[in-house]
């Protein structure tokens, strides 16, 4: 496949941008090689500017629900552009989109949009320690919540520990009031709260890990969670930035009848321009400046092109059978895939909840960070190229998940699983 001119595109960008990128996965630093550079979209396919098309199922990491330059959100984008861009000033829309927000999202009774998950989780995290008048914050091994500086922290070697810091940049004071603790184990945060009695003020964590790859939770351990820190009054917070309208329209917390104190929202949220918002009880979320002493701003928060672009997303996400359509083409991709490991007797462990997937290479069965960390990285390597050779556009690391859109037909589904059969057939 020719992609001449995407590498003199990534040599060139190189002087100028960090790695050539502007977030380090697109580099394929994981896979090797060099980034193809996207010339434009449609429906479930991508092309670049070398002229190669390919089935997507990064989707912009997530947010690309209804697939690439869906009708109704480029409509919306330009009749709003033409009346401008951006004023520093409330609009009607934001509240629009806050109330389909509040609607949807059992644990959201008053919202505040934001630009990025980033900026959600971090303001979030704020109103918890406002609210709370605690300064440790406890998260899961390898739940990503954004480049915050204290939540770059990983896990010691204890079951619960302080966060040291995971990036060059950040003083080890900065996560020194990060606690950790492995998804899917309820008595390691019990004994990380033993160990730091009223000095936690939340527990955030991904309900469903989506940067591991796809990660669910054990039945029932979303529900202890939420007995553990409503016993300890600590505030959970539910990152839902990438499972926030993708596994259900109310998200994981409606998926798995579980509701936190806070949710982060992001991706589907803005129809694939920047947007992130939190939100959770009423009583919490009049910690928040101005009503509250817990600052938060932003100049472009509740910018009026990416909130028309996720009111135009959302109305389209409640049209009847929309889910089971996802579910329908997810199952379908997923069953697929394992039926190809299976023939050629490749180890594998296949994760799905809703239209979020993901394939190790792996004969464990993944449940948290460390059998995650188990997977043959070099193996999926051989594998990613032997897709992209074949016009299938995955993410170019073992550890993020794929996405189905609501435009990934069946001959869509068909060719992907015959492109990988192909490939898992030389592995």
């Amino acid at each position: 496949m020719e992609s001449s001119k995407s590498l003199a595109a990534w040599q060139k960008s190189q002087q100028f941008i960090p790695g050539g990128v502007n977030s380090p996965v697109r580099n394929f630093s994981k896979v090797g090689g060099h980034p193809r550079f996207i010339e434009r979209g449609e429906g479930s396919k991508i092309y670049d500017i070398d002229g190669n098309e390919y089935i997507d199922y990064v989707a912009s990491w997530g947010p690309l629900v209804l697939g690439h330059a869906h009708p109704s959100v480029i409509e919306a984008i330009r009749s709003t552009a033409l009346n401008g861009t951006s004023f520093g000033a409330p609009t009607p829309r934001e509240t629009e989109l806050a109330e389909i927000i509040v609607n949807a999202v059992p644990s959201i009774e008053r919202v505040r949009l934001v630009n990025s998950g980033t900026e959600a989780t971090m303001s979030a995290i704020r109103v918890a320690r406002g609210y709370t008048g605690r300064d440790k914050i406890l998260k899961i091994d390898s739940c990503y919540h954004g480049h915050v500086d204290y939540l770059l922290a990983k896990a010691g070697s204890g079951v619960a520990t302080f966060g040291l810091s995971d990036s060059g940049g950040v003083p080890e004071d900065f996560a020194r009031n990060t606690l950790t603790a492995p998804f899917n184990n309820p008595d390691a945060i019990r004994e990380a709260i033993e160990a730091n009695p009223d000095e936690i003020a939340c527990l955030i964590l991904e309900p469903i890990m989506g940067n591991m790859g796809v990660i669910p939770p054990r039945e029932g351990y979303l529900n202890q969670l939420r007995e553990i820190t409503e016993e300890h009054g600590i505030v959970l917070i539910f990152d839902e930035v990438i499972t926030g309208f993708r596994v259900a329209y109310g998200g994981a917390q409606s998926y798995y009848n579980v509701t936190p104190d806070m949710t982060c929202l992001g991706k589907i949220i803005g129809g694939g321009l920047p947007v992130g918002a939190y939100g959770g009880k009423r009583d919490i979320m009049r910690c928040v400046a101005p009503e509250g002493d817990v600052y938060q701003a932003g100049t472009l928060s509740g910018n009026p092109l990416a909130v028309t672009a996720g009111i135009a997303t959302l109305k389209k996400l409640t049209e009847p059978g929309v889910y089971e359509r996802l579910e329908s083409r997810a199952a379908a991709l997923a069953e697929g895939l394992a039926a190809a490991t299976q023939k050629h007797g490749i180890d594998a462990w296949h994760s799905r909840v809703g239209s979020m997937l993901m394939l190790y290479f792996t004969p464990e069965t993944v449940t948290d960070a460390d059998g995650a960390r188990t997977a043959d990285t070099e193996r999926f390597q051989q594998y990613f190229w032997g897709l992209i050779e074949r016009g299938i556009y995955v993410a170019p690391s073992q550890f993020e998940a794929g996405f189905v859109s609501l435009v990934h037909s069946e001959e869509d589904i068909n060719n992907t699983v015959e492109a990988a059969t192909q490939v898992l057939a030389n592995l």
